[in-house]
């Protein structure tokens, strides 16, 4: 049997795949229902509201720094399975938190070790995944993160509908604890292991960052700022323009885009290389978000949704892989946390640029920009390509 022919799912990428499904499905769970916690039970304004969602994503982007170093010195599976069980336990502390001060304390040191088992999860699935089918593999591994989209504000907008919040944390704590069962089943393959750097007396920003996942990571970036503008304002966009029924169903439409796609363009991304695959998604992307700035019926906006799900859906994991691909598959880690870095910074900043755009200018004008900064992309891309040299040998086959 050819090297070609190795599977994908095995046990390792089956587990970690599960574990991260989990932790996102929790994440975006709480993301959607905190704020209402906040102004409903505890007298907080919107603004406070949204606070609790940047403290998170900002104790994430902090952590993104040293992951890489934390895993080279703890290893990847030690990280892993630390990071989600400070995951686990701190989703419990919900339960007794009533105090807008503590809840803000406890959603930043959850950023923390979110930020940390990401970078970990992304790695270790990147390593257990055969190099010659990792653009492929990466593409179903973020589907775990997309489905969770979906299922997490459906499970937690719906438990509220018929229970306290004590309950929805209660089954949160419960999912997740079932989920980090499963991190323990990965096993990463020794190579993909670093041996421990010996102490040394001069800090170097490559302790931080993998420099060679640097351009890619910073175009990733671009793109998750025009993404912000989705999961940020499409809520508030459908609601000023008459379609809140439908907007209810966009995320919907738009994992199924994803789901349907995905095995096509992961086997051309292996087999045809980046270009193939990231230059007609792109367009796509940014025809999507033109579609949803001139949309006034149901069916222009799924329709938005289905185009953005194959155009972005393949995105992230196309660019995740070309990050990892760049460097020794011993920096996978630091390659894995330079790229969520600036995909994390792209998805805050997006979100309080869109914001001011939008109060300024209008929600059309917002999607408008948006699709023009995905434009933009595809010549930094293009120009990133033809720079770009041959990824190392070492992290494309075995």
């Amino acid at each position: 049997m050819t090297t070609s022919h190795r599977s994908i799912w095995t046990k390792s990428f089956m587990s970690v795949s599960f574990t991260q499904f989990s932790v996102f499905l929790v994440f975006y769970a709480l993301l959607t229902t905190l704020p209402i916690l906040v102004i409903e039970e505890m007298n907080g304004t919107q603004s406070e509201g949204g606070i609790t969602v940047t403290a998170m994503l900002l104790a994430a982007i902090l952590i993104r720094p040293f992951s890489g170093k934390i895993m080279e010195r703890l290893g990847k599976k030690k990280t892993l399975t630390a990071s989600i069980m400070i995951f686990t336990a701190t989703t419990f502390f919900y339960l007794s938190v009533d105090q807008f001060a503590a809840l803000l304390g406890l959603r930043f040191f959850h950023g923390l070790s979110f930020g940390l088992f990401t970078t970990a999860s992304g790695a270790i699935a990147a390593d257990v995944i055969p190099p010659e089918r990792r653009g492929e593999g990466l593409g179903y591994f973020a589907m775990s993160m997309n489905l969770a989209v979906v299922a997490g504000p459906f499970l937690g907008l719906t438990l509220l509908q018929y229970a306290p919040f004590s309950i929805l944390f209660i089954v949160l704590s419960l999912l997740i604890a079932g989920g980090s069962l499963s991190a323990f089943l990965v096993q990463v393959p020794p190579e993909a292991e670093a041996d421990p750097a010996p102490s040394k007396d001069r800090f170097s920003i490559q302790d931080l960052i993998e420099l060679k996942a640097l351009p890619i990571a910073v175009i990733s970036s671009f793109i998750a700022l025009a993404y912000s503008s989705i999961i940020s304002f499409l809520s508030v966009y459908a609601n000023a323009i008459g379609l809140s029924g439908s907007s209810s169903y966009f995320f919907l439409v738009f994992a199924l885009a994803m789901l349907l796609s995905r095995p096509y363009l992961g086997r051309a991304y292996d087999a045809k290389g980046p270009k193939f695959v990231i230059l007609p998604c792109l367009l796509l992307f940014s025809s999507g978000l033109l579609l949803i700035s001139i949309t006034s019926t149901a069916w222009m906006l799924l329709l938005s949704a289905a185009i953005i799900g194959l155009g972005y859906g393949t995105l992230l994991p196309s660019f995740q892989t070309m990050a990892i691909q760049s460097a020794p598959i011993t920096r996978s880690g630091h390659s894995t946390a330079t790229f969520f870095m600036l995909y994390d910074i792209g998805i805050a900043a997006g979100s309080f640029l869109w914001g001011l755009v939008a109060a300024g200018a209008g929600y059309q004008t917002l999607y408008t920009a948006s699709a023009i900064v995905v434009l933009a992309v595809m010549v930094l891309f293009s120009v990133q390509q033809a720079r770009q040299p041959a990824p190392v040998a070492s992290n494309q086959a075995s």
